[in-house]
């Protein structure tokens, strides 16, 4: 470790101490060290407090999961009864527990598909694990080994597990781990500021996006393909949002070959896109879904992975000639997870928080689009209560920034100067407040961000030109 750096630091201090012992996930480790790490102390509501008593809008709901906001507390009294009438009850073996019965029951409601079953973990990337696992295990069952490929995105975020790393279009969380593994195939992403030809519409693109899947799966053999596993806005790839009738082509080449969606809610679910689910507001139509953050408002660790009985229906027999249905994780079905669950799906529909989100989700909009004249912003988009910023060095050409200017993490370090925590996504500054936002706080937040913007540009204007 640096010494100048560890020298910066008091003997002792959190900050000290985490550069020497701690592995940070999803972190550059050589910015780490040069920089020192931000030390989250309290929150409360859209506000985030560091350990020096500095003040934070919270623009990404922590990492797209915070959609109550923080300090909720019927959510705390819930976690805090649950624990002390049952606080741990595993579900192998036949054994269940109260809130996770009534949690699956509460999302096979709340969905617009036909899901019947309901298998429980703790985070996106194990549930999309799980995804993968099901999917080879239901064509084993059905006489078709042969489908095992699953077609994932360019740009798309489903994990960092070994199937959820592998499914995950991003360069960044393949390299020096070996992924993706084989089997795992990737397509264009919807990213029409960037892939679009010259002189292509929308429309054409999507239709030359629906042919590229196509070709791709005639190339590979369409015996040989399972699924297919999208976000309905990709997230953690930069804040993607399809052209209209993107997904209506996509589907009606899945269609046609006889694969199944999988539907990649943990970002998009529970509101973030002004719906319920991200599904319903860019026309999916999922075979399976998997949920996870906003699913407890990240209160407590949980995820869920949902799929039609006629999927369910061949395990059983399966599992009885075997001795089990070899898959589950110690903590499925977690009833203290599960309870917090459940109470904040039902304060969710108490609040009408999906109908504030998406009356909020127009005001943020808006104050997004404005952004479009600045001189740094190339493109904005975005949906509900979700939006990507990218930062571009020429925006009449689009022409982006060297990759080693770091533009995106300038902009969010002046962005925690103003009181404001961003993620950059390359370039793109990424926002996610929680859905409890209120129009001042909208007001606030990009506030903030135009102070973010403004000093970002003058500070790469500075560098560039010296």
């Amino acid at each position: 470790m640096d010494k100048a750096l560890h020298n910066r630091f008091s003997p002792g201090s959190i900050e000290s101490r985490d550069l020497q012992h701690m592995l940070h996930p999803i972190t550059n480790l050589e910015l780490l060290h040069r920089t020192g790490p931000l030390v989250q102390e309290r929150a409360s509501g859209v506000y985030l407090w560091d350990n020096n008593g500095k003040q934070y809008l919270e623009g990404m709901a922590g990492l797209w999961c915070t959609a109550l906001g923080y300090g909720e507390e019927e959510l705390i009294r819930v976690a805090e009864d649950q624990l002390r009438k049952l606080s741990y009850g595993p579900t192998f073996v036949g054994k269940t527990n109260e809130p996770s019965v009534l949690l699956a029951e509460k999302l096979k409601a709340m969905v617009s598909f036909d899901a019947d079953r309901v298998f429980f973990g703790l985070s996106g990337s194990d549930a999309n694990e799980t995804q993968a696992k099901l999917i080879w295990y239901y064509h084993n069952l059905i006489g078709q080994p042969e489908r095992k490929k699953i077609i994932s995105r360019l740009r798309g975020y489903h994990g960092t597990s070994l199937a959820g790393g592998s499914l995950t279009g991003l360069p960044q969380f393949h390299s020096h781990f070996d992924l993706p593994l084989p089997g795992f195939l990737h397509t264009e992403s919807p990213y029409y500021y960037r892939q679009a030809l010259d002189g292509e519409s929308e429309s054409d693109f999507c239709d030359r996006l629906s042919g590229s899947l196509e070709a791709l799966i005639q190339r590979e053999g369409p015996e040989t393909i399972a699924a297919f596993i999208a976000e309905p806005v990709q997230g953690a790839g930069g804040v993607i949002v399809p052209p209209e009738g993107y997904f209506p082509r996509i589907q009606a080449v899945l269609d046609k070959y006889g694969i199944i969606l999988i539907d990649d809610e943990v970002i998009c679910g529970f509101g973030r896109t002004g719906r319920a689910f991200g599904a319903q507001t860019v026309d999916m139509r999922p075979t399976t879904m998997t949920v996870a953050k906003a699913l407890s408002s990240a209160y407590l660790p949980i995820s869920a992975v949902l799929v039609p009985e006629y999927m369910y229906e061949p395990m059983i027999e399966a599992s009885g000639e075997v001795g089990t249905f070899g898959h589950g994780f110690t903590y499925s079905g977690h009833p203290v997870c599960a309870a917090v669950a459940l109470r904040n799906l039902e304060l969710m529909e108490e609040r009408e928080i999906f109908a504030h989100a998406a009356a909020m989700g127009e005001v943020f909009q808006r104050r997004l689009r404005a952004l479009a004249d600045h001189p740094l912003v190339g493109d904005v988009r975005g949906v509900g209560l979700m939006g990507g910023v990218e930062l571009v060095e020429d925006r009449q050409t689009g022409k982006p920034f060297e990759s080693s200017l770091g533009v995106g993490l300038i902009c969010m370090e002046h962005a925690h100067e103003a009181g404001l925590l961003v993620r950059p996504l390359g370039d793109t500054i990424a926002l996610c407040p929680p859905l409890i936002i209120t129009v001042d706080q909208i007001d606030e937040l990009f506030g903030k961000l135009d102070t973010a913007l403004d000093k970002t540009l003058d500070q790469v204007s500075d560098q560039m030109s010296g």
